[in-house]
């Protein structure tokens, strides 16, 4: 069995500023992260594997250069391959041109079963790379995955929903979306790390590798696109203490609110 898993690297959100000029995020000096949910979706995956010795693990990214640290990491926890794809072409893809570009690589790849991706990116949460990967391959998707079992050829899933969860059963090839209620991801070892980095694990695809045309790549094949980003100002002026007793304060709350006209 071989499973594809779907990683970004994305800031830590804890750090994020935005240029106040140019509205866009400040990465320079910010330390980046593997997106939470997708260290779920490697973890399942590494899980699966150590159940069966013939399941390979395949991490696959779409970033900058400096993404190749995201991949390391996830060698380290134990992935078997990974793959880079990194071209200017690709610069300000959208979700559709990045699960295009990524469905593209899958491609490439050729045999799978599952192909894992996290819920969302912290940075973006949109959670729509995951499913638009299964529309471009047009195979089965479960989204929201909170459980899972395999047997044979079939998957049985529990997609959580706001109230409660649905049972699903599924058919490979496969595409599942991980949430952090999947499961606890692993640090990666010390061996781990020491083999991540001894020689050149991490294989760099290019777009002429995924033989994709150019036009509906990067920001030429995004049909949305941002058109400003910015920090929400603070808010001005003092905050007010109420003093008295709790039905004193609660009648000047609301005679406050009523000059304000918010009831």
């Amino acid at each position: 069995m071989n499973i594809i898993v779907c990683i970004k690297q994305v800031p830590d959100t804890n750090e994020v500023r935005i240029d106040p000029v140019r509205g866009t995020l400040i990465r320079e000096g910010v330390p980046s992260i593997i997106n939470p949910d997708d260290k779920n979706a490697l973890e399942e995956a590494l899980r699966i594997k150590e159940g069966n010795k013939n399941v390979k693990v395949k991490v696959l990214s779409m970033g900058p250069p400096q993404a190749d640290l995201a991949l390391r990491e996830a060698l380290a926890m134990g992935a078997d391959d990974a793959i880079l794809l990194s071209d200017r072409a690709f610069s300000g893809s959208d979700t559709w041109a990045t699960s295009k570009t990524l469905a593209a690589a899958i491609r490439a790849i050729g045999d799978y079963h599952i192909i894992f991706c996290g819920r969302q990116a912290i940075d973006g949460d949109t959670a729509q790379v995951g499913p638009q990967i299964a529309e471009h391959l047009g195979i089965g998707q479960i989204s929201y995955v909170e459980d899972l079992e395999i047997d044979g050829n079939r998957i049985f899933a529990r997609r959580a929903i706001e109230d409660g969860y649905y049972l699903i059963e599924g058919e490979m090839p496969l595409l599942l979306t991980a949430i952090k209620e999947l499961n606890e991801p692993r640090y990666p070892s010390i061996r781990g790390v020491y083999e991540a980095y001894s020689g050149d694990r991490v294989k760099l695809w290019s777009a002429e590798d995924i033989g994709v045309d150019l036009s509906e790549l990067g920001l030429k094949g995004s049909p949305t696109q941002v058109s400003k980003s910015f920090t929400p100002p603070g808010r001005s002026g003092e905050g007010e203490i109420l003093g008295g007793n709790p039905r004193e304060k609660s009648e000047q709350l609301l005679l406050r609110l009523r000059e304000k006209h918010l009831i």
